[in-house]
């Protein structure tokens, strides 16, 4: 094919007299002659050395680029945001995560979108980068590919034991508990993360890459190659070159997110049990497709889809044994071979789903115990389970993997926002029995929808995780476990019913039956809505502001677009 045919943006940017002088800013930044002739490809590198998630990406990058130029394009290579949820949970920092979803999104969009790309390949690893990099792909209607940065390895703990990113928070609690002394926390903390990559267990960076993978929009085996690895390595140059193959076939990453392919994407991260961050991001990625796509299409999957996989937090694995074990395409045959994926869906390989497909084995054709039987799952049915009832008349999210107890009704203590519920399990004032409101960590109230992983992890450690019920407007970590309901909508700070609850009324929590309700006769509530006022922003300007006034309800994604 003549490449010039693939120039279907940036021709705009480089043809003709008239484009003499943007012609001449690219020459100065290497652009020979013939490269005016040759599409020009974006590559949105999120590297950064804030976090281990995405300190190896410059090196992918490379890659990509490699590939690229090996294929007949132009890299151009731009920088977008990155922030660590590691570093900032617990904090207010924590604020910032959600927001930067978008903010990601908006920046590859605004310098792809103006710089005319005919396609683009981004490259992200923490939890936000990789629904943000989709959005923008998405939004640009351009010939897309995603590659992940990947999972790290495992640590090795103090006496042997496997660690991760969730054991230090959880070695917290054992503290506060009297059951760990501080040095001991300290060699965990030390051990924990081992080199780049993102966090090892079935958090929401491996449920997010899982989910792009199976919707077509990253390579085979890009969820599960490890970070530190030749996989990762070839992964990123074959991505340069599927990118050009894409629009040689005229796809663009919008042509891939279909109903059928969400399908399949919440479909293998039901089977992982993954995090319930992925109703936030698969939401947010149909929004920005124009597909119709609510919680209820979450449940309706959960009620056909088992969890086979024995993945952290509630299981023993991680990632790099999913890898070990054939990689995420021999999960997805396992599924493929169950009638549970519709296989005729595109990818970014130009082949459909059945087709990327064909030649793996299934992860059933070899001795392992990281994925189990469907005959023997460690659920029936899907571990995401959207409960509704009125304390959320719009659903809230709860993660029901691992759990003895799916149900409880306790007296509510009630906190305005996560560092007074952190106080009250330092001083050990929670109690078993005991049903916690987190509130104003709504995606407008907190602003940002922080999530929860070092007040869960403590009461974890204080081992009261399977006594006490947990319930917020924020969110929670991939690597939350327990009995915890979040995204209740709508939330506190709009004059959700979650704002009206007080110390010592009854709530229910039961993952079973799907309910989230606060016993409180409505005549009562309404009595106390009379009294209720709508607070003031807790942030007057800047990006948080700008995010609370155009963020739409968790229900819908909390989007701004």
């Amino acid at each position: 094919m003549d490449l010039h045919q693939l120039k279907t943006k940036s021709r705009m940017t480089t043809d003709g007299v008239n484009r003499s002088g943007n012609r001449a800013m690219l020459r100065a930044v290497g652009f020979l002659d013939e490269d005016f002739e040759r599409p020009m490809i974006g590559v949105a590198s999120l590297y950064s050395d804030i976090t281990p998630c995405n300190a190896h990406l410059d090196r992918l990058n490379l890659k990509v680029r490699e590939g690229i130029r090996a294929a007949g394009g132009v890299p151009q290579t731009y920088g977008a945001p990155t922030a660590s949820d590691g570093i900032m949970m617990g904090h207010l920092g924590m604020r910032y995560s959600l927001v930067s979803r978008e903010v990601i999104a908006d920046s590859i969009e605004v310098v792809s979108g103006g710089m005319n790309h005919d396609g683009v390949v981004t490259i992200g690893s923490c939890d936000k980068n990789m629904p943000g990099c989709v959005m923008g792909m998405v939004r640009l209607d351009v010939p897309g590919v995603f590659v992940y940065g990947g999972s790290i390895l495992p640590g090795v703990g103090p006496h042997g034991e496997p660690v991760d990113i969730v054991s230090p928070f959880e070695a917290v609690g054992q503290y506060q508990a009297g059951n760990m002394e501080e040095d001991m926390v300290h060699k965990i903390e030390c051990e924990a993360c081992p080199g780049a990559g993102a966090c090892g267990g079935m958090y929401t960076a491996n449920t997010m890459s899982s989910a792009i993978e199976a919707l077509g929009l990253s390579l085979p085996y890009g969820a599960s190659n490890p970070g530190v690895s030749a996989h990762k390595d070839r992964e990123s140059y074959l991505a340069g070159k599927a990118v050009i193959r894409m629009a040689e076939m005229g796809i663009t990453a919008r042509d891939l997110i279909t109903r059928e392919s969400l399908e399949n994407a919440v479909t293998l991260v039901i089977a992982l049990g993954g995090s319930t961050n992925a109703v936030l991001h698969l939401m947010a990625i149909a929004n920005e497709a124009g597909v119709d796509w609510s919680l209820e299409d979450f449940d309706r999957l959960g009620e056909i889809t088992p969890c086979i996989a024995d993945l952290k937090p509630s299981g023993r694995y991680v990632m790099f044994d999913v890898h070990r074990v054939g990689g995420t395409p021999a999960v997805m045959r396992a599924l493929l071979d169950k009638g549970m994926l519709h296989e005729d869906c595109m990818t970014v390989t130009g082949k459909t789903i059945a087709e990327n497909l064909a030649e793996v084995p299934s992860v059933y054709e070899r001795e392992q115990d990281v994925i189990v039987p469907f005959e023997k799952p460690k659920s029936s049915k899907g571990h995401l389970a959207i409960l509704k009832g009125n304390l959320a008349p719009e659903g809230a999210v709860a993660k029901l993997s691992g759990l003895e107890v799916k149900k409880i009704t306790g007296p509510a203590k009630v906190f305005d926002c996560e560092e007074e519920c952190a106080a009250a399990i330092n001083h050990r004032e929670i109690e078993k029995g005991d049903v916690v409101v987190i509130r104003g960590e709504g995606p407008d109230g907190g602003p940002g929808m922080r999530e929860m992983l070092a007040v869960t992890a403590m009461l974890m450690g204080q081992g009261l995780g399977r006594d006490v019920g947990l319930i917020t407007d924020g969110r929670f970590s991939g690597g939350t476990h327990g009995l915890v309901v979040g995204h209740v909508a709508p939330e506190a700070w709009v004059g959700g019913n979650i704002a009206l609850v007080q110390n010592g009324d009854r709530i229910t929590i039961d993952g079973d039956a799907k309910q989230l309700i606060v016993h409180v006769d409505d005549d009562e509530l309404e009595r106390r809505r009379g009294a209720w006022t709508r607070p003031e922003l807790r942030v007057p300007r800047g990006v948080l502001a700008k995010f609370a006034r155009t963020v739409t309800s968790a229900s819908e994604g909390a989007v701004t677009s």
